[in-house]
């Protein structure tokens, strides 16, 4: 008896270790669907068919870093060539949401010749910024250095990202080759560039005339603009969008204050003519790429827009 009650303690020790972080479960695809079926009752949760010609692997650990583990799920478009690659970062205000939200987008992409991976990612409630930044750049570095096991072309990786996850991955984009956004704890000699980036109604500023972002962002964000006027700053992507910002494309629901900084970035892309697309999706919601009917248009969107740059 004392042996098992001891085995027991052992395995509580071992649960404990490995999750001792909160984890906000609010933003799911049901509860949004709940939210939004008063104001928009003919939407639906997409029916994902089954895809013969896709792999999948999930749970993949990337990274670990004292023991917490970090995973991906994998997506891949089965061919003898490498496919370009789609990293996708879901949403969730930086504190809640979770990779597997963003996996029926993920195959329907797939299944278009490419290998697609969503991330798991350190949120707000057990890691402030940057490391959300530093867990999905370690992510794109591993998938390069099994870049023959994924069937991935390393130098045709686009970021995608909704609503939060659309901030993040535009400015995982722009800060290309920026080693002040790398985790410096990790060894890869792989570079975390990216050469195409997809926002998916996410702020491009956060201190910004058509911004409102408060409460959710000053906690990931370590304190409000006043307290942590750097890090507002840094984690802008329009603060670090240049000559060398890889082709961009935005897709928007028709709610302003998802759109801050948009138009001025598209300015500095234009000026260094670098290829962007704008699409706005009228009367729909924020997290509209949940649901159908937007669902298939964002699928669309962005499939176009990457053969355009990838093949």
């Amino acid at each position: 008896m004392r042996k098992i009650i001891f085995i027991l303690f052992l395995l509580s020790c071992v649960v404990k270790a490995q999750q001792t972080y909160s984890v906000d479960t609010s933003y799911t695809v049901k509860s949004t669907y709940n939210k939004l079926i008063k104001k928009y009752p003919s939407i639906t949760i997409p029916l994902i068919e089954k895809h013969k010609e896709l792999n999948k692997i999930t749970d993949v650990v990337y990274y670990n870093e004292n023991g917490r583990a970090l995973h991906l799920d994998a997506f891949i478009y089965d061919t003898r060539k490498r496919n370009p690659a789609v990293i996708i970062i879901h949403g969730g205000g930086w504190r809640s949401g979770n990779k597997n939200q963003m996996n029926a987008f993920a195959e329907e992409i797939a299944d278009k010749g490419y290998s697609c991976f969503t991330i798991e990612y350190r949120l707000s409630l057990e890691a402030k910024y940057p490391y959300g930044i530093y867990d999905v750049k370690n992510a794109i570095k591993f998938i390069k250095d099994n870049a023959k096991k994924f069937k991935v072309d390393p130098d045709k990786i686009a970021v995608l990202g909704c609503s939060s996850g659309g901030q993040m991955a535009a400015l995982i984009g722009t800060t290309n080759e920026n080693p002040a956004f790398d985790d410096p704890l990790n060894e890869s000699k792989s570079s975390s560039k990216v050469n195409a980036i997809i926002n998916v109604d996410g702020v491009l500023a956060f201190r910004h005339p058509e911004s409102s972002e408060g409460e959710m962002a000053s906690f990931w964000l370590g304190g409000t603009y006043e307290e942590k006027t750097e890090n507002w700053k840094n984690a802008s992507a329009l603060n670090h969008t240049d000559k060398n910002t890889p082709p961009t494309l935005f897709i928007n629901s028709s709610i302003d204050r998802f759109h801050a900084g948009r138009d001025d970035m598209i300015k500095i892309l234009n000026q260094n003519k670098i290829y962007n697309e704008v699409h706005t999706i009228e009367n729909s919601p924020h997290s509209f790429w949940f649901f159908q009917p937007w669902f298939d248009q964002t699928v669309l969107y962005t499939t176009n827009f990457l053969n355009k740059i990838f093949k």
